[in-house]
């Protein structure tokens, strides 16, 4: 109990220290102030009504602090406060972020931009104050701001006004999207969102001219006590009568021209757009420009063009069509415009033009890293090849090949030796942007910019008690419904396991039956479904959620075909339990359902700080054919992307404790998962991190003998696993390599009253781990 007092004396004494260095450098924030003028220290928003959004608000003010990281070190400007008086160019400057000084003048301007944004919210009778306190021994000024919102304003009717009549049908059609209904509060800001989506209304059923000049409101505040009237105009128009006929009639979609902009190929016959062209194709009302060196045929622009010759001019089919020709990955540029067919004879046709600028066709790569399995160094490659249009077509065909060596050890007989493992790999994946299979039958997929995508896969694993192969064939369908929701359906997902040359004795050795299943030649026949949500856009740092959801079954069809084959059962037993099963190919299928969901939420707080969450569920069900889960299938947690104060796969399941000699190797049936991570820029490219781990994995039923792993609804919480800890990140542009260090809070598989470490016992080495890795963690 002694040497436990004195261990913790020295972590107090640590952060004692910490808190120290941190005080002293606070202090020494006013370096580059001058004299007379005062730091902004703090900057408070007051606001009494829980209608108001408080950040939303902030955001108005033209006088804000310095930007602080972990919520209040001020990491910019103590760089910026270390660098020399004597040099403008200094580069602590340059990545730092020199005082904020409090102005007067900044202020007044905050007050008058929040009673604007309050007007604009309905609050007519709002009162904005602000008071500001100077210490003037410290050099820093602390400012507060207060809103008292008074009475919201509230509309209490709304009258419509058309143009024309076809205006007005148009809206009356969708009026259950478009209407306010008295009552509500009188927001500008709603204002705007409903006039923007009546534009696109009147945009989505021809009318390409049309824009928010067209959608007028008209408020009168003054006939009701805190009530508006609102007038809505739509179709008004102030231009010349000829620019007012083509804004109030609906346009229809023409011609359309494809072309393929030619890098620097040679001079040919036709030219489109001031580039010259070597061919061209033509069908329907359809003209294809092409050169010599980027050949497609016109399938895949009818497939991709989800607007239709003859039909009204729709601006959501036009980013649809965007967005096709994009998910094509052919493409760097996308370009589309429109003109009227006829414009000297003043017609309601418009040509289409698109323009598309290909990738290179074929591209090769190669990758070498050092790898950090558990402590266990070694090295890894790849070779990459890509060709973008394989057959022509807009194939995209991907080939990897894969080698790696690692240095490892493991105990047999209470003897530890070391060894060396090798694999060898290669993958191809062909994606086919169109139907094939019995999905091009389901017409209503052509209009989801589907893919067929086909991946073959073989593996070959060398270590000192086993050799294995692994061989996958998987065939299936990825398509989306809209800019945010996908989905991928494969329909033959099959793995074929084989493994030979044991090391008897250390097979003989493992106890564990979930771990000893693995060493068993297996084969999976799966079909499996995912539905993903993700609102994130490439290079918008703005807030995002991700989901996606996973159903996967195997075996059911083939355990049909032996049932009604009858085809004689097998039986092996396996640490004292026997196992009566089919065969498929001479080998033992597996049979199991499995599902789980994950869900991510990324918050932007301010241009050096974001916070990360994410939580996963996972259940596999073995059942018929299998007492457990295929090795491959089932879960595990720890490791560089999941609670990362463990080793990969050295937690659980339960309460479980593995033999520290051994190589970890712990997987189950259910795995529960927490993380939340606030992500910090530091210097330049590098940013940091503090996160927090949870969860655990646990066994399904009683067929698992290690002690403690069955999962139990009355016990499950009590044996949640904790990790907290820090990271770095550099972006390198093209990927970013993270380095973790992990701390165990709280280990599930001590003894009772001992789980929480700090407070029960000092640090060890073992409470410790370092991952490394590339890319973030979720």
């Amino acid at each position: 109990m002694g040497k436990l007092r004195d261990r913790n004396r020295v972590v107090v004494g640590k952060w004692l220290l910490l808190i120290s260095v941190l005080f002293f450098v606070s202090c020494s924030q006013t370096r580059f102030v001058p004299e007379e003028k005062y730091l902004l220290n703090k900057v408070e928003l007051e606001i009494d009504d829980p209608n108001i959004n408080k950040e939303e608000a902030k955001s108005f003010l033209r006088q804000k602090e310095n930007y602080k990281i972990l919520g209040f070190i001020k990491f910019y400007l103590l760089m910026y406060n270390l660098s020399s008086k004597k040099k403008t160019d200094d580069w602590l400057k340059r990545i730092g972020e020199p005082p904020v000084l409090y102005d007067e003048v900044l202020t007044e301007r905050s007050n008058d931009q929040l009673e604007q944004y309050m007007n604009n919210k309905g609050y007519y009778q709002a009162r904005i104050a602000n008071d500001v306190s100077f210490n003037e021994k410290t050099q820093k000024a602390d400012l507060k701001f207060s809103i008292e919102p008074g009475e919201r304003y509230r509309i209490k009717d709304i009258r419509y006004h058309f143009s024309t009549p076809e205006l007005r049908d148009i809206f009356l059609k969708d009026s259950v999207n478009q209407r306010f209904k008295p009552g509500i509060p009188f927001d500008i800001y709603q204002l705007e969102k409903q006039q923007e989506r009546i534009v696109k209304l009147y945009r989505d059923n021809g009318y390409y001219y049309f824009s928010k000049n067209q959608v007028r409101y008209v408020a009168d505040t003054l006939q009701y006590t805190k009530q508006a009237l609102l007038d809505l105009y739509v179709g008004e128009t102030k231009d010349a009568q000829k620019d007012s006929a083509k804004i109030l009639r609906p346009y229809f979609v023409n011609n359309f021209y494809y072309s393929i902009l030619p890098g620097n190929s040679p001079v040919g016959s036709y030219q489109f757009g001031g580039t010259v062209f070597t061919d061209t194709v033509r069908w329907d009302n359809s003209q294809l420009f092409l050169t010599k060196h980027f050949k497609y045929p016109p399938g895949l622009f009818i497939r991709s063009t989800q607007m239709t010759s003859g039909e009204l001019y729709n601006s959501s089919e036009v980013e649809q069509t965007f967005n096709a020709f994009n998910r094509l990955r052919q493409f760097r540029y996308v370009d589309i415009q429109f003109n009227e067919t006829y414009a000297a004879q003043d017609s309601n046709l418009l040509d289409c033009r698109i323009r598309l600028a290909p990738l290179n066709k074929q591209s090769v790569s190669l990758d070498l890293e050092g790898t950090n399995t558990s402590g266990n160094f070694g090295v890894a490659g790849n070779i990459y090849y890509q060709h973008r249009n394989v057959f022509k077509g807009a194939e995209v065909l991907q080939l990897r090949l894969k080698g790696a060596t690692e240095r490892m050890k493991r105990t047999v007989n209470n003897n530890t030796e070391y060894f060396n493992t090798r694999e060898l790999g290669a993958e191809a994946n062909i994606t086919i942007p169109k139907l094939l299979g019995p999905g091009k039958y389901i017409r209503s997929f052509e209009r989801n910019l589907p893919k067929t995508i086909v991946n073959v896969g073989y593996n070959y694993q060398r270590r000192p008690e086993y050799t294995r192969t692994i061989s996958n064939v998987k065939l299936g369908y990825d398509w989306k419904t809209s800019q945010n929701y996908s989905h991928i359906w494969n329909f033959l997902d099959m793995n074929l396991v084989h493994l030979y040359e044991f090391d008897e004795d250390f097979i003989n050795s493992i106890k564990d039956l979930y771990i000893k299943s693995s060493f068993i030649d297996h084969f999976i026949f799966a079909m499996n479904y995912s539905l993903i949500f993700n609102n994130q856009r490439l290079n918008l740092k703005d807030n995002y959620t991700y989901a996606r959801f996973n159903v996967e079954s195997s075996g059911n069809t083939l355990w049909l075909l032996s049932t009604l084959t009858g085809q004689s059962k097998h039986t092996r037993v396996l640490e004292g339990d026997t196992l009566v099963y089919y065969q498929f190919l001479n080998t033992q299928y597996a049979q199991y359902l499995k599902a789980d969901i994950e869900v991510r939420r990324s918050v932007t707080l301010d241009q050096y700080n974001r916070i990360v969450g994410r939580a996963f569920l996972g259940v596999g069900f073995p059942y018929g054919n299998s007492k457990v889960l295929p090795f491959e299938k089932q879960y595990f947690t720890g490791g560089a992307n999941g609670i990362r104060a463990w080793q990969v796969r050295s937690l659980g399941p339960g309460t479980y404790r593995a033999d520290p000699e051994n190589y970890p190797n712990q997987s189950s049936d259910i795995k529960l998962e927490g993380n939340v991570e606030y992500r910090f820029k530091l210097l330049g490219k590098l940013e940091g991190a503090l996160f927090v781990d949870a969860g655990n994995i646990w066994a399904i039923n009683s067929n698992d003998n290690r002690e403690g792993a069955v999962f139990k609804f009355n016990k499950f919480y009590r044996q949640i696993a904790v990790g907290t800890g820090t990271g770095l990140r550099l972006d390198m542009n093209y990927f970013i390599l993270r380095v973790d260090m992990g701390l165990k809070l709280r280990d599930p598989s001590a003894d009772r009253g001992q789980r929480w470490i700090i407070g029960n016992r000092g640090l060890t080495g073992d409470d410790l781990n370092f991952t490394f890795a590339i890319g973030y963690p979720f």
